[in-house]
């Protein structure tokens, strides 16, 4: 797809404030260290466009997830957003769906397209299956997602969805090894294959606890490299920080159209 120089491209010139050029998305991370599998959101190697990181340094997932006054994250949040727009990104996200909380405040303080979280696609799922049907929201911790963080990106209370959070059917050990301080190791590792099948075993059963579920999206950016695993067992549409990483760049670099008539 992108083998070829874009031949449109005849003459360039400065993109205000702009520093470099040829950009993708700008994502945020949390400032812990920990791996993620090929699709999660921190390993760019699996992403089909140029990825930028900056660390929003200070928040944690112990601080964005837990702690009940989240307002510390916003300036390091900030000036991270603001970083990656200066550099020249033509989209900015995060790599946690808790980053819902800040959806608004990112937005208005950038001027670039801003997808703090894969909960964003929610309420577009809710009108591709339509009132009948539930979109299924699989959470890593439910009990952290609160009205505010939905409210943020557009859920509204009472709507057609249900959540659920890991722990409502069991536990992902492999997760907790990467992301649950006190219980990981001095050195976080998981592995895949151990990972994939506890995970999709508690996708498939809430699933199975909705069957009028018409969509399913994943919050946590870990979730998206066993995705199209559980799609196969559950034969729906599988949102995740992978398809909202797609749309973005998609409409802030559209694509020509080769072919023939």
């Amino acid at each position: 797809m992108y083998q070829n120089r874009d031949m449109g491209i005849q003459h360039i010139k400065a993109r205000k404030d702009h520093r470099c050029y040829g950009m993708g998305l700008g994502i945020i991370i949390l400032d812990d260290v920990y791996p993620g599998f090929p699709g999660d959101v921190r390993n760019a190697s699996a992403f089909p466009f140029p990825i930028q990181y900056e660390i929003a340094e200070g928040v944690s997932i112990a601080v964005l997830v837990g702690e009940e006054d989240k307002s510390p994250c916003l300036e390091p949040i900030k000036r991270a957003a603001q970083k990656l727009e200066s550099m020249g990104c033509r989209a900015i996200a995060a790599e946690c769906g808790y980053f819902a909380y800040f959806q608004r405040e990112i937005a208005a303080h950038v001027g670039v397209p801003v997808f703090m979280s894969s909960l964003l696609q929610v309420p577009w799922a809710q009108q591709l299956v339509g009132p009948d049907q539930v979109v299924g929201l699989l959470a890593s911790e439910r009990e952290y997602i609160w009205q505010q963080h939905l409210d943020a990106v557009g859920i509204q209370p009472g709507s057609n969805y249900v959540m659920r959070g890991i722990e409502d059917y069991g536990q992902v050990e492999e997760f907790d090894n990467l992301w649950l301080e006190g219980v990981r190791p001095a050195v976080p590792e998981a592995y895949f294959n151990k990972a994939e099948r506890d995970f999709v075993k508690i996708g498939v059963q809430f699933y199975q606890d909705y069957p009028n579920m018409g969509a399913m999206v994943l919050e946590c950016t870990g979730m998206q490299p066993f995705a199209r695993t559980l799609q196969r067992e559950i034969d729906i549409a599988v949102f995740s920080w992978g398809t909202l990483l797609d749309f973005a760049y998609s409409v802030v670099v559209h694509r020509d159209y080769y072919g023939h008539v």
